[in-house]
């Protein structure tokens, strides 16, 4: 139970991955102007810090806790969504997408540790992660890309701020 308890915790986190990382290219042409290679090396740029930090936010989840550094990637999760919200040049997202890729390594390397650790059934508990994940690509691009279409991008990427500390909220307790 406590494995369902944080896997659905982590739902709003891994719809609002949905949304945004199905819609926010397109807010990055848009509206900000950038080119297919810029989205691209933003991507990239998010994707590198991941692949640089990851061992070391390994080695810090051992020292430190699982789940303290599940809540900080969803706090910093919650930053990109709300700092994407907020510019008006694509030149800024270089910074917030570092941010990205830390979290993302964070999450990547804590969530599935804490399972194992909290789990004797752990294939199980791994595909019962496995679902929220997908459920959250499920819902979350076409929650986005009607949210962007008919709100706005700007209106999309808030609400996900939102979503995100209620999640954030429901780690807590979990």
């Amino acid at each position: 139970m406590k494995v369902v308890r944080f896997c659905l915790s982590l739902l709003p986190l891994m719809i609002t991955s949905g949304m945004f990382y199905s819609v926010i290219p397109l807010y990055i042409s848009k509206e900000l102007h950038a080119s297919e290679t810029i989205v691209g090396s933003l991507f990239t740029t998010g994707a590198s810090v991941g692949a640089l930090v990851s061992i070391a936010v390994g080695k810090l989840s051992d020292r430190i806790g699982r789940k303290g550094m599940i809540i900080l990637s969803q706090i910093f999760f919650g930053l990109v969504t709300l700092l994407y919200s907020t510019i008006s040049d694509y030149v800024f997202a270089y910074p917030i997408h570092v941010l990205e890729g830390f979290a993302w390594a964070t999450l990547g390397v804590s969530a599935p540790a804490y399972i194992a650790d909290v789990s004797e059934k752990r294939g199980e508990s791994m595909g019962i992660y496995n679902t929220v994940v997908h459920i959250g690509w499920v819902i979350g691009p076409i929650l986005g890309g009607f949210l962007a279409e008919f709100f706005g991008f700007r209106f999309m990427l808030r609400l996900a701020f939102v979503m995100i500390l209620f999640g954030l909220f429901l780690s807590l307790k979990a």
